[in-house]
């Protein structure tokens, strides 16, 4: 598909330097761009590709002063960074746009589906599932019994929803994850073996929720593990069954979040993060990267580092004194001689 760039600094309100008719077809970064492409300008250290770049089209601040020849047609706008990402924004729905239900794939009878929706090739929609308006099911995708999808909800390919889970409006599932599996729950035997527990709750998702490649969220024993509006999960992320997380955290790859734990709204948990169950933690708390939470998080808009992990500047003055380790050994050894030195003379005076 191609837009020119008046056409493009239309949808931008932007003013156009150059050839308006410049045709772009392909979006690219500055410096590795080549004819036909549109990129942008925004960080000052690649001003010096402006000048060297092949795209045809390239959006840059009002602001920038042009100190050498440009070839390229430029767009000034307010924000360049703002307006590609609503272009990049633009170009996804685009290529994303399918409608259509595709065969073979199965629909119950029961089913109910709302207008204007894709449903791919294998996929399955069982008995009794609300699909809500303009959704797209892409292929393999499934929906078990009694599932809910509100509207503008999107399952890329492989995406396992089970039964009784309810998935809110303008939700994102990539491929792989699985909403609903059981929730890890084993009662032990005096003999030393196992029992396995049913979960017979579900998984809410609320509205505004993105969830990324390959993370799962058990269901609840009893009652529902809750994902609240607006939470941004990143790929292999575990929720535990009967977790609550909070509106709008967002929670990084490889992050473990054991049973029953509650966190709190606008809270950031970087990657590898552990939680152990039935804890919460504290709105707006922010937790580094590889850090271990054992315990309650009581104190709002903190940063918190370590495993244990402790309050982040705490944390970091360890860590210094920790890399100092070899050279306090060093002194420690040295001190060790001088007061045998000195024990000697002592006991010589004696």
């Amino acid at each position: 598909m191609q837009f020119t760039a008046e056409e493009i600094g239309f949808m931008l309100n932007g003013t156009v330097e150059g050839d308006p008719g410049a045709t772009v077809s392909k979006l690219a970064k500055i410096e590795e761009a080549s004819e036909n492409s549109l990129s942008f300008l925004s960080n000052p250290k690649y001003e010096q590709y402006l000048y060297t770049t092949a795209a045809s089209v390239v959006i840059v601040n009002n602001d920038l002063t042009i100190s050498a020849p440009v070839k390229a047609t430029l767009i000034r706008v307010e924000n360049a960074y703002s307006a590609f990402s609503v272009l990049l924004e633009k170009y996804n729905t685009i290529k994303l746009n399918k409608a259509g239900i595709e065969q073979p794939s199965f629909i119950h009878p029961t089913a109910q589906i709302g207008e204007n929706c894709y449903v791919g090739a294998f996929a399955y929609i069982g008995p009794d599932v609300k699909v809500g308006n303009n959704c797209k099911i892409y292929p393999n995708a499934y929906c078990a019994d009694n599932v809910t999808l509100g509207d503008n909800v999107t399952l890329f390919p492989g995406v396992i929803v089970y039964f009784d889970c309810v998935i809110g409006n303008n939700v994102i599932i990539h491929s792989g994850a699985i909403i609903g599996s059981d929730g890890f729950g084993f009662a032990p035997n005096a003999n030393g073996t196992y029992t396995k527990v049913s979960q017979i709750g579900n998984v809410i998702i609320e509205d505004d929720v993105e969830i990324g490649s390959n993370t799962t969220i058990d269901r609840a024993t009893m009652g529902s593990t809750i994902i609240r509006k607006g939470v941004k999960l990143d790929n292999l992320i575990q929720v535990a069954h009967n977790v609550e997380i909070g509106a709008n955290t967002v929670i990084a790859a490889q992050t473990g979040i054991s049973g029953s734990t509650k966190i709190g709204e606008n809270a950031v948990i970087g990657g590898q993060v552990g939680l152990v169950g039935h804890i919460t933690v504290a709105r707006g708390s922010q937790v580094q990267a590889k850090s271990g939470i054992s315990r309650s998080i009581t104190e709002e808009n903190k940063k918190w580092a370590g495993a244990p992990a402790t309050h982040y500047n705490d944390n970091m003055r360890s860590q210094i004194v920790y890399m100092r380790l070899p050279e306090l050994e060093k002194k420690i050894s040295e001190l060790e001689k001088v007061i045998a030195e000195l024990r000697k003379v002592s006991d010589n005076s004696m």
